[in-house]
């Protein structure tokens, strides 16, 4: 309960303002989109910000910024500058996934399957 008496809503403004320290986007000319990929390199440390803790848990293998807004229960806003920060302090490594057209042909892929198997 809250001072005046109301229930503390997990999805309130109030407590987004505090997890971003009052920030409404990621410092400087950081950006991440939905698809952005995020490892973590470095394990979580008992001082860190239990949001940026569980990022880094959640994050051993890689997942989306839009995995990670679900896991947490976030808004991508909010989890975006929580991943700047972290990117910032190098306790993560952001990856643009790899776009369609520097993936192999699919017609490709099937031939050097049928190849194989014909060995």
């Amino acid at each position: 309960m809250s001072a005046a008496g109301q229930e503390w809503d997990e999805g309130s403004p109030e407590r987004l303002y505090v997890i971003t320290r009052g920030r409404g986007g990621p410092a400087g000319r950081t950006t991440f989109d939905l698809v952005t990929l995020i490892v973590a390199r470095s394990e979580p440390t008992p001082a860190m910000q239990p949001e940026h803790a569980a990022i880094l848990r959640i994050c051993g293998s890689p997942l989306s910024v839009a995995e990670i807004s679900a896991h947490l229960r976030l808004p991508m806003s909010v989890v975006t500058v929580l991943l700047a920060d972290l990117l910032t302090e190098k306790r993560i490594e952001a990856r643009a996934p790899v776009p369609k057209a520097i993936l192999p042909d699919h017609a490709l892929l099937e031939a050097v399957i049928h190849g194989l198997q014909r060995l």
